[in-house]
């Protein structure tokens, strides 16, 4: 029996007695996806690491519809043009097994969420969320973002840049007892970190075809 299987093995029964450490889950995570992670997305994919094994440290946490699109989503987004691709869904697997969760069935869930909100307006996706909590969820990060990213596919949504501005969003959060001004910052800072990797993805593209041209003009004058 291999290193990694007994390991695999010792933390699965630890589990079923104790909650896994973010250092135990971490060392899971790396038993699993064995590859170099991009400096780009190495920090992502650590903060991601332990804001999920922290959730499942909550009892009142619960694996909602929501929660499973912002986790899908989050990943996508921040994960775009990530190299080499096919690494992708092996990554995201190891993000969910090693903290306690199930790749496959959030993939499922978010899927068939987003489904039941396409070619809805706001204000019918806005009863829709409503109706999906029979009581006060369990806030996260995670949860208020899949709520956000549903919002956006209505087709009568309009991204302001000021989060604030956006009406349904305290409307949601005062229905569903949310904490609005945490729920905005969230977003907000969602949002604005999309737009550094976007940027930071651009600079290193530029740098990468500059470097290459450099190495060409340089075979050529030798």
């Amino acid at each position: 029996m291999s290193q990694i299987t007994l390991r695999l093995l010792r933390f699965t029964y630890k589990k079923l007695k104790e909650n896994l450490t973010v250092s135990d889950s971490k060392t899971l995570f790396h038993d699993q996806f064995p590859f170099v992670i991009p400096g780009l997305y190495k920090r992502i994919v650590d903060e991601m690491l332990v804001e999920l094994n922290l959730l499942n440290h909550q009892s009142e946490f619960t694996l909602d519809s929501y929660f499973c699109v912002g986790l899908t989503e989050i990943f996508n987004e921040l994960t775009e043009g990530y190299e080499p691709h096919e690494h992708l869904k092996n990554l995201f697997s190891a993000l969910c097994k090693s903290t306690n969760f199930k790749d496959d069935e959030i993939i499922a869930i978010s899927n068939k969420t987003i489904d039941e909100h396409q070619n809805k307006n706001l204000e019918e996706i806005f009863n829709l969320v409503i109706e999906k909590f029979s009581k006060k969820p369990y806030y996260s990060r995670i949860l208020m973002l899949g709520i956000y990213k549903i919002l956006t596919k209505a087709n009568d949504f309009k991204d302001n840049e000021d989060i604030t501005k956006i009406k349904i969003i305290s409307e949601l959060a005062e229905k569903l007892e949310l904490p609005l001004t945490r729920a905005e910052k969230d977003i907000s800072i969602y949002k604005n970190s999309i737009k550094r990797i976007t940027q930071a993805r651009e600079l290193l593209k530029e740098t990468v075809l500059a470097d290459r041209k450099k190495r060409e003009d340089k075979n050529k004058t030798n």
